[in-house]
């Protein structure tokens, strides 16, 4: 059973910074998609950013690039989702996800619990 645990978040003023994390169990994230999605109240999930199954790629969403950077440690089992510059509109429960399957960008299939950020103005 895949399971994912987000930390990191917590409350932070305009323009500051946070390092989520998500660590995964069950099996090792080597090979599979790592993606990041948040959800602000009364709105959709949206995708924030994801490292690729290779490991060496990354995506991210308009509002997410140049701000926020994505990266995984294979060895500790753990993503990370560095957010600067932090903005009222990034204030969201942010999750992170994984596919079912290796080798591919598509399809996430497991989802942590999410952890709550709140920015302040």
């Amino acid at each position: 059973q895949v399971q994912l645990e987000e930390s990191g978040g917590g409350l932070v003023q305009t323009g500051g910074s946070l390092k989520l994390s998500c660590t995964a169990s069950g099996r090792s994230i080597s090979a599979y998609a790592m993606g990041w999605f948040r959800q602000a109240p009364g709105k959709e999930r949206e995708f924030v950013g994801s490292s690729g199954w290779t490991g060496t790629t990354t995506d991210y969403t308009d509002s997410a690039k140049g701000r926020f950077t994505i990266s995984r440690d294979n060895a500790k089992n753990t993503v990370y989702l560095q957010m600067n510059n932090l903005k009222a509109e990034d204030t969201a429960v942010y999750y992170c996800a994984t596919p079912k399957f290796q080798f591919t960008n598509d399809h996430y299939d497991y989802w942590g619990q999410g952890t709550q950020v709140t920015v302040s103005s």
